[in-house]
């Protein structure tokens, strides 16, 4: 498995930006994300882990100390994480949270809103934040699992155009492209001598 850790910014055309991770073996995440801040300060924590309180009093569920640790890791790190990446990150902070722990905080971050899956060629389920950010896409290299994020307004209208026809009062949408990146048609191309 290949590990994304270098950027490499393609022209903004067509009203698209998109920064491409290229592999890179000796880090641990596997994609990494186009945000609009660097950093998320201390007011949006506690506006997410205030969503996270009313969402858990809604179901019924307590807020701990715990769930409130993994939120804090998963907002800090602004990758996509696996269940794995994630809680090996959260044992850094605290070795007593448990893989199960984890794995039910994010489907509870997924389900108010500050989380959600994306789905890449490996078959892992991995998870983004979803607090305060733009809605973006993602292109999927499904040779070597390197990913593009992009913005597009189109596709963002073409929600809202959807949504007016059938009804809908549209809230989000997700969008990959799946194809084979430059990099990996160039390596299967055949050499020619001269």
């Amino acid at each position: 498995m290949a590990h994304f850790v270098k950027a490499v910014i393609i022209p903004n055309t067509c009203g698209l930006a998109a920064i491409r991770w290229v592999p890179h073996k000796r880090h641990l995440m596997l994609q990494k994300r186009i945000d609009d801040q660097p950093s998320i300060s201390r007011e949006m924590l506690r506006e997410a882990q205030q969503i996270l309180h009313q969402h858990l009093k809604r179901v019924g569920l307590k807020h701990t100390a715990q769930r409130d640790t993994i939120l804090h890791t998963f907002l800090e790190t602004r990758e996509h994480l696996s269940t794995n990446e994630l809680h090996r990150l959260v044992q850094k902070k605290d070795a007593r949270i448990g893989f199960t722990t984890v794995y039910r905080t994010l489907k509870l971050l997924a389900e108010c809103g500050l989380a959600s899956e994306v789905a890449f060629h490996d078959g892992i389920a991995r998870y983004e934040h979803q607090y305060n950010r733009r809605s973006h896409h993602h292109m999927v290299c499904t040779q070597c699992g390197s990913s593009v994020e992009f913005f597009s307004p189109e596709v963002d209208r073409l929600e809202q155009e959807i949504g007016r026809k059938h009804h809908y009062a549209t809230t989000r949408h997700t969008f990959q492209i799946y194809g084979v990146c430059e990099d990996c048609r160039k390596k299967s191309q055949p050499r020619r001598l001269v």
